[in-house]
């Protein structure tokens, strides 16, 4: 195996196109979309719920989890405009910004991302947990 192929999950990710890592930030853009779309579905199930529910305190628990991930979705899509910013400043030759700069923040947005849809899966099921009792 060569290193660039080598490096492609574990390097920082040189045998990948910058096409390609920009087309990957703009699914997680629509990824956190989507999420967000979810989360406002799973509020008002939620927030049905509660109106049925004596379980006061694991409600509450669950919206409190929810805001949080709405922080963190607002979050997400700042890195991730923000890191397609210094792909455009990249692409222009602006001095001052690397290659690897870019390719590096890449990957570890990648992380967060498949951190964050593991949480967000995590999450969903115990919502959906929830309602089914009820």
């Amino acid at each position: 195996m060569d290193e660039l192929t080598k490096n492609r999950t574990s390097g920082p990710l040189l045998g990948i196109g910058l096409d390609q890592l920009h087309r990957e930030s703009q699914e997680w853009i629509d990824s956190v979309e989507f999420w967000k779309d979810e989360l406002h579905f799973l509020d008002g199930i939620l927030r049905k719920k509660i109106n049925d529910s004596t379980d006061q305190m694991f409600t509450d628990l669950l919206g409190n989890m929810g805001k949080v991930h709405h922080h963190l979705f607002t979050y997400l899509i700042k890195d991730i405009y923000a890191h397609e910013k210094l792909l455009a400043r990249l692409v222009k030759g602006e001095k001052g910004i690397a290659d690897a700069d870019y390719r590096n923040g890449h990957k570890e947005l990648k992380g967060k991302m498949d951190l964050f849809a593991k949480d967000f899966k995590e999450f969903k099921k115990m919502v959906f947990g929830y309602a089914k009792k009820f």
